[in-house]
C-alpha cells in the first residue's frame, strides 16, 4: 500500500510536467523549444554526429597521415571522416552550426540528406546555405515557424528594403527593390495577397519614396492609404491618364541622367552614371513605386472601342518595366491570374517582372504562370498551400531559387494609420500632382474623419 501511495505521489508531478510540455509544444512552440526541444536536440546532435553522418553517406576515407597517426597512437579502428563541425549556436527558433566539408564533398550532398538529418536530430527542418567554397551553414529549425509568424527582432533595413514576411528557415524575407526592381504577386481571393500588399505599403510609407497606386476595384484596396499616395487611379479611365504621366516622368529623369553624362572631358569616372543612383544626392529624383492591384482589369475590355486604350496601357506598363529601373521607377503588379489569355502584351510584361510571389491559387495553371518559367519545381509547392493558412506563399526570382514565406497579420486600420502618420513624407512631384487623391482631414480633438467613407472590406 505504501509503494502504491509513493508511486501516485511521484506520478502526479510527472504527468503534470508531461501535460504542460505537450500544451506548450502545441500552443507555444517557441517556449517549448527554448526549454525542452533545444537541450534534447543539442544532446542528440553531439552524441550521434559521427554515426549519423556516416549513415547518411556524408563521410570520406581518412587521409594516409591520419591513418598512420591513429595506428601509431592507439589500437582503435580507423573510421571514415565526417565534415568538421564548428560551434553550435542556439537561436530562438533552432540551431546553427558551420561545417567544413571533407575533400570530395559538395553542399548538394548535405542538402540531399536534409530530411534524414531532420529525423535523426528531432527537429522540424534542416536547411543548408553555402558560406564559401568548402564551408556551409547548417540551420536547424526546431518548430514550424510559419504556423504563428513572429518576425525576428533584427531585420535588414535600408532605402527601398521592406521586411515583409518570414521564410520557412526562420530568416526574414526582405523585398529589396534595388536588387529585384519589379515583381509579380498572384493569389486567389482570401489567399493573403492583400496582407502582403499592406506590409509593402506600410513599410515604404516610412521611407522617402513616392507611392503610386492603380486599383481598378474602385480603390477599396489602396484608398485607405491615400494620405501617403502621390497618385491614385481607381478605374481604367484614370489609369489610362496616369500611366502616360509616369512615362513622361521617366523620360524627364533620363534627360537628367543624359545631361549629367554630357559633362566636360576630365571629369572623374565616378561622376559618370547610367541611372539615378549615380547622381549626386541633391540632384537625385525621389524613387517611385507603382502598385497595380488586379492587373487583369487593365487588360479586360467590354467593347472593341476599348481595345485601343487597353493596348496603350499595356504598352506603357511594358515600357515602365523595361526602362523604369534606371529612372528609379519600380513596379509591384498584383492579380489573381496572369497569362497569355489576358491578351496581347501580357506575356511580355510578365517576362520583365523579375520577382515572383505566388499565394494559394485555384488551379495549377495559375501557379505555372507565376513560377513555371523560373522555378518549375516550386509549382507543386504553390499548389499544395492549404486554405487554412492565408498569407502562406512561394517566393522566387529569375535566378531559380525559391522558398516558402508567410506574412504576419497586419490590420487594415494599422496600415492606414501608418500612412496617415507619414503623410508629411509625400514628395513633391509636379507631374503627378493632379492625380493626388483627396484626403479627408480630421478636426482637432476627434478620432474620425468629418465625412464617413464607404466601408472597406478587410
Amino acid at each position: 500500500m505504501s509503494d502504491l501511495t509513493t508511486l501516485l505521489e511521484v506520478g502526479g508531478p510527472v504527468a503534470a510536467l508531461s501535460g504542460g510540455a505537450a500544451y506548450a509544444r502545441a500552443r507555444h512552440p517557441g517556449i517549448y523549444w527554448s526549454t525542452v526541444g533545444l537541450p534534447l536536440s543539442t544532446a542528440r546532435l553531439l552524441s550521434s554526429y559521427g554515426s549519423v553522418m556516416e549513415a547518411c553517406g556524408l563521410t570520406v576515407a581518412p587521409s594516409r597521415l591520419r591513418v598512420l597517426a591513429v595506428k601509431a597512437t592507439s589500437r582503435r579502428e580507423v573510421r571514415p571522416v565526417p565534415p568538421r563541425r564548428g560551434i553550435i549556436r542556439p537561436t530562438m527558433t533552432g540551431l546553427r552550426l558551420r561545417l567544413r566539408l571533407a575533400p570530395g564533398q559538395e553542399p548538394a550532398d548535405l542538402a540531399a540528406s536534409a530530411e534524414r538529418l531532420r529525423h535523426a536530430w528531432g527537429v522540424h527542418a534542416v536547411y543548408v546555405t553555402t558560406v564559401k567554397p568548402g564551408v556551409v551553414d547548417l540551420r536547424l529549425v526546431g518548430f514550424d515557424v510559419l504556423k504563428r509568424v513572429r518576425m525576428p527582432r533584427k531585420v535588414p533595413s535600408g532605402l527601398l528594403q521592406v521586411p515583409v514576411a518570414l521564410r520557412e528557415d526562420a530568416t526574414p524575407f526582405v523585398r529589396d527593390y534595388r536588387t529585384v526592381p519589379h515583381q509579380l504577386t498572384l493569389g486567389a481571393t482570401l489567399s493573403g495577397k492583400s496582407m502582403y500588399l499592406r506590409h509593402l505599403v506600410a513599410g515604404l510609407a516610412r521611407q522617402p519614396v513616392a507611392l503610386v497606386g492603380i486599383d481598378c476595384k474602385r480603390g477599396v484596396e489602396l484608398a485607405p492609404f491615400a494620405p501617403r499616395l502621390s497618385a491614385l487611379a481607381t478605374d481604367p479611365d484614370q489609369a489610362a491618364e496616369l500611366l502616360p504621366a509616369l512615362i513622361r516622368e521617366m523620360e524627364d529623369r533620363y534627360d537628367l541622367i543624359k545631361a549629367r553624362q554630357g559633362i566636360a572631358p576630365g571629369t572623374p569616372d565616378e561622376e559618370i552614371t547610367s541611372d539615378i543612383w549615380g547622381l549626386p544626392e541633391r540632384e537625385r529624383p525621389v524613387p517611385v513605386v507603382l502598385f497595380v492591384d488586379e492587373v487583369a482589369e487593365l487588360f479586360l475590355v467590354a467593347t472593341k472601342k476599348d481595345e485601343e486604350r487597353r493596348d496603350e496601357m499595356v504598352t506603357q506598363l511594358i515600357r515602365l518595366a523595361q526602362l523604369g529601373r534606371a529612372a528609379g521607377i519600380y513596379l509591384e503588379v498584383c492579380g489573381q491570374r496572369f497569362g497569355a489569355e489576358l491578351g496581347k502584351g501580357a506575356t511580355m510584361l510578365r517576362a520583365q517582372l523579375t520577382g515572383r510571389v505566388c499565394h494559394r491559387v485555384n488551379d495549377e495553371a495559375s501557379a505555372k504562370m507565376a513560377l513555371g518559367d523560373i522555378a518549375p519545381e516550386a509549382v507543386s509547392a504553390a499548389c499544395s498551400i492549404a486554405p487554412e493558412r492565408p498569407g502562406l506563399a512561394v517566393a522566387g526570382d529569375t535566378s531559380g531559387g525559391w522558398s516558402r514565406i508567410r506574412t504576419p497579420y497586419l490590420s487594415l486600420g494599422d496600415a492606414a494609420e501608418t500612412c496617415r502618420d507619414s503623410a508629411h513624407l509625400v514628395p513633391d512631384l509636379p507631374a503627378l500632382k493632379r492625380f493626388r487623391p483627396d484626403v479627408l482631414v480630421r478636426p482637432v480633438g476627434t478620432s474620425s474623419p468629418v465625412v464617413k467613407p464607404r466601408p472597406v472590406t478587410d
